[in-house]
């Protein structure tokens, strides 16, 4: 199961414009540039929801699954320091009736974040995982270890586009583009594009 991760940023350029009937003066343009770069670490969010009268007895089975699917990850290849506990919990479950109150059973559940870097073998873990007593998934995250060389490829791609923006708007409105007055860049953050890639952004 591979990923693209696309890397996204924004930039802001302050420009000095000047005519012969006007004195100089700046405009602000936004620039985007964009990247791809392979996901090389993928985090599953898995794990155990059971449910019982007797509370001891819930978190029994919730262990027990758990368990076996550390065993079964492991014995796949899964380091142990890359399976985690990421939650757990419990809480009890009422009916009502006649306005009376009453305990049906506990509903016990704990979630493992199972680190991988074999991006091929992330489908194959969650079936094991599932095989072995998983019955809840929580989703999948994907990031790369280094995207230096895709931000600097978006940062050049998205000075481009602002130039070429300003050289737009000073050609239409028949003036002359002096120079760059100041670059800012703005914050990264990333999410799901929808269509298989995951897109890392920076806005102003």
């Amino acid at each position: 199961m591979r990923r693209i991760l696309s890397v996204f940023l924004a930039v802001l350029l302050l420009l000095t414009f000047s005519s012969a009937a006007l004195a100089d003066h700046e405009i602000t343009v936004n620039g985007n540039g964009e990247a791809l770069v392979s996901a090389d670490v993928a985090v599953i969010s898995l794990g155990v929801s059971a449910r019982d009268r007797d509370v001891l007895k819930a978190q029994a089975k919730v262990n027990e699954a758990i368990a076996a699917i550390r065993t079964a990850l492991t014995e796949a290849g899964v380091e142990k320091q890359d399976i985690n506990t990421d939650y757990i919990n419990i809480y009890a479950m009422y009916d009502y009736r006649e306005g009376q109150e009453e305990l049906t059973a506990y509903n016990a559940s704990s979630t493992l974040a199972i680190k991988v870097t074999d991006m091929d073998a992330v489908g194959k873990l969650i079936d094991l995982a599932f095989s072995a007593g998983a019955n809840t998934l929580n989703g999948i995250s994907f990031s790369a270890t280094d995207t230096s060389a895709a931000k600097e490829e978006a940062l050049r791609a998205a000075v481009e586009d602002a130039q070429t923006k300003a050289a737009i708007l000073a050609e239409a409105s028949g003036m002359t583009l002096l120079g760059i007055d100041e670059i800012r860049e703005s914050n990264t953050y990333t999410y799901d594009s929808g269509a298989g890639l995951f897109r890392q952004q920076k806005l102003p």
